[in-house]
């Protein structure tokens, strides 16, 4: 089920989808009139934006999984609640019909809003690259790979576009994600890699064979 978020929170990442690349919170700010920080900033984190510090501000893009928000979110007719104006019902049904005629074209949005980065012939799909690497590193088919083995082989991937995947990949049941049993043989390196879902830090990950 589609997450309708907040209106700033919903802002934010209309506004990250159509500059289609990393913005910090003073561009952020100029382009749309507010910087994304604080609870908002946290919230989107957990899946949709990743952020890092860059200089003395925040810098902001979308994750995968905050792109396929976006498709959801202009798919929707309605605005999240409660409802603020009537331009914006109207530009949600403008939102929608350009939605509709992108997905007839079969063309997506970061083909459109991404640039050279969405539309580079060597960028590869996190999921399949996280997928790829698991079954290079298990050693057998469900094998149990350690969470600080797979970050340290996926280069510079963001720790929170990579979270956002294993999550979702548990989610689905394509993958299970437990923590180690033994916390004493957990390394500064493991705890770093631990992906936190239902409060429990998770460090090992086993894939479904496909």
């Amino acid at each position: 089920m589609h997450e309708r978020l907040s209106h700033k929170q919903s802002a934010a990442m209309i506004a990250l989808m159509v500059h289609g690349k990393e913005m910090t919170n003073p561009e952020l700010r100029e382009a749309a009139g507010f910087a994304l920080d604080g609870r908002d900033r946290l919230k989107l984190n957990q899946r949709y934006v990743s952020s890092r510090k860059s200089g003395r501000a925040f810098a902001h893009r979308l994750t995968d999984a905050g792109w396929d928000w976006c498709a959801e979110e202009l798919a929707a007719l309605t605005p999240p609640k409660p409802v603020r104006s009537t331009l914006t019902v109207v530009a949600y049904l403008a939102l929608n019909k350009f939605f509709e005629y992108l997905r007839l074209h079969n063309v997506s949005l970061k083909e459109i809003f991404g640039g050279a980065e969405g539309n580079a012939p060597q960028a590869v799909n996190l999921k399949e690259l996280i997928v790829k690497t698991y079954r290079e590193l298990a050693r057998e088919p469900r094998g149990w790979v350690g969470l600080a083995d797979l970050r340290s082989s996926l280069g510079d991937a963001e720790t929170a576009e990579v979270d956002a995947v294993l999550k979702e990949l548990s989610r689905t049941g394509q993958a299970k994600l437990v923590p180690e049993s033994n916390r004493k043989v957990l390394t500064p390196a493991d705890r770093a890699a631990a992906v936190r879902i239902g409060g429990e830090e998770n460090h090992m990950l086993s894939i479904e064979a496909s």
